[in-house]
């Protein structure tokens, strides 16, 4: 998406989830307060997929078409990943297998949720 100037969508997503944090959520109470924080949570992971997804796409599509020795879009490539894991042709002893992996979870994680303990030894 071209860039067309400010504010930028994750501006926008983050100031939506700021002013719920700052203004509308305190004044909640019970579940209306819960389901706030699980909105503003929500906002946070849609501002990182728009600032961090695009990057990880790419990587793991890069990635699987090294491991697969095949060119395509991340789908079909993905698809070609399954029908090798599924059939037996790859194993987690072939090579760059795990390490894609641990990669393609460990961008996944850094979208849903950056502060996972265990991100940390990635």
């Amino acid at each position: 998406m071209a860039y067309l100037g400010e504010p930028r969508a994750t501006q926008l997503v983050e100031a939506v989830a700021r002013y719920l944090d700052e203004v509308a959520v305190p004044k909640l109470e019970g579940h209306a307060a819960f389901h706030g924080k699980v909105a503003i949570n929500v906002l946070h992971i849609v501002a990182r997929e728009i600032s961090l997804g695009p990057a990880a796409a790419e990587a793991e599509r890069a990635r699987l078409a090294d491991l697969l020795g095949a060119d395509g879009d991340l789908d079909a490539l993905r698809r070609m990943l399954c029908e090798k894991l599924t059939t037996g042709v790859f194993t987690l002893e072939t090579p760059g297998l795990a390490t894609h992996l641990l990669e393609a979870a460990a961008d996944r994680v850094r979208i849903e949720q950056p502060n996972y303990a265990s991100l940390k030894r990635v």
